[in-house]
Order: C-alpha cells, then sequence, then structure tokens
C-alpha cells in the first residue's frame, strides 16, 4: 500500500509576498548602487544583501538594472489611480491639492529619498536610464485610460492619447527636475536624513508647477 502523494516543502509564495520580495531586492539594488556604482554591482551582492540566492534574484528580474523597477512602477501606479478618482469637472489642481495632503501622492511615498537618488543614477547610467523611460512609456496607456474614463471617451482617442502623453511628459520632467536639482554636488538642496519634511515641500512645489502647465492641456 502507497502513501497519499500530495505536494511536499514550502507551500507557494502568495503574491503579496512576492510583490515584497520584489520590493525588497529593488531597495537593495539602489543601496548598492549608489554606494558603489552599477557596474560593481553584482547579482550575488543583491541577493545576499536580502537573504536570496542570485539565482532567486534572476528569477524576479531579468538583469541587475530591472531591478528598481519596483520602485518606478509603484509612483506611476500611484497617478494612475489619482486619474481614475479624479472627479469630473474638478480642475486638475484641486484634485492635485486633495490628493497630496491626504498623503496619497508622491511626496507622501515612503521611497522619496530613494527613488531620488536612483533617478539621479539614470543620468550617467545607459542601463537604468532604459528602465526608467520605459516604465513611462509603458505607463502612458495607463493614464490614457484613466483619463478615457473620466471623460467618457475610448482609451485610443487622439485627444485622450495627446492629453496622456502630455501628463506623463510633465510628470516625467517634475520628477527629474526634483532629483536632478538635488544632487548633492549641486549644493542646491538634498533630501538627505532630517530634511524629509523640506524635501517634500520641493518634491511638491514641483510636481505642482508642472501639472498646472499640463492642466492646461489636461483639463
Amino acid at each position: 500500500m502507497t502513501a497519499p502523494r500530495g505536494r511536499t516543502g514550502r507551500p507557494p509564495l502568495t503574491e503579496a509576498r512576492r510583490t515584497e520580495i520584489r520590493r525588497e531586492i529593488a531597495r537593495a539594488a539602489v543601496d548598492l548602487f549608489v554606494t558603489q556604482g552599477v557596474a560593481s554591482t553584482t547579482g550575488e551582492q543583491i541577493g545576499r544583501a536580502v537573504g536570496l540566492s542570485a539565482r532567486t534574484v534572476w528569477r524576479y528580474f531579468p538583469s541587475k538594472e530591472s531591478c528598481v523597477r519596483p520602485l518606478f512602477s509603484e509612483g506611476i501606479d500611484t497617478i494612475a489611480a489619482f486619474l481614475r478618482e479624479w472627479p469630473p469637472g474638478r480642475p486638475l489642481e484641486k484634485a492635485l491639492d486633495r490628493w497630496l495632503t491626504t498623503g496619497q501622492g508622491i511626496a507622501g511615498g515612503p521611497d522619496r529619498a530613494t527613488v531620488g537618488a536612483l533617478v539621479r543614477l539614470t543620468r550617467t547610467e545607459p542601463g537604468l536610464r532604459a528602465v526608467w523611460l520605459q516604465t513611462y512609456d509603458e505607463a502612458e496607456p495607463a493614464f490614457a485610460r484613466a483619463l478615457a474614463e473620466r471623460a467618457g471617451l475610448p482609451a485610443d482617442d487622439l485627444s485622450v492619447r495627446i492629453r496622456a502623453a502630455m501628463f506623463n511628459a510633465a510628470l516625467r520632467a517634475a520628477v527629474e527636475h526634483y532629483a536632478w536639482r538635488g544632487d548633492p554636488a549641486e549644493g542646491e538642496y538634498a533630501a538627505e536624513e532630517g530634511e524629509g519634511a523640506a524635501a517634500a515641500a520641493v518634491l511638491e512645489a514641483t510636481l505642482r508647477q508642472a501639472l498646472a502647465v499640463a492642466a492646461e492641456g489636461v483639463g
């Protein structure tokens, strides 16, 4: 008589846990990229920082540069959610006020300083730059769907696509402007520990300025 067959070993990971592992890998990769450079960072080092093997890291990401993608895409997802919830007939700047003051926006994100340091690296690291731009390229259809739903138009409507492209470009330009001017080497301001409130205010002001310009076409 044989024993009943069944699943052995550890139970499969939940989607929430997989997402958290991706974020842990992303944060570890950024820390290593900032402290020792992208070229000097290996998959083994990234995995060791979070208690994983390099083989496991590569199951989640195809390259070391792509490890940072969750930190980029989470901000994009938050923006898309904001656009979907933007009430019809309400000016963008008014909706933005509520979004930022309730802590739902990028300025309230837990990885603001980390993402700022990462975006600064995209100026000199082509691999990271490619991931950064690809994230926004893939975000544009999500923005278009959100704006189309709000306007009661199809997502492939030309006016919707143009507005989504304008919003997308304004958002990327604002984050880059904030991050690049925040480079300590340039001496203007930095998102350092102890200066979080000031850094959040600067990012918030930059977003408002950029999106106010975009609102002329979006709203």
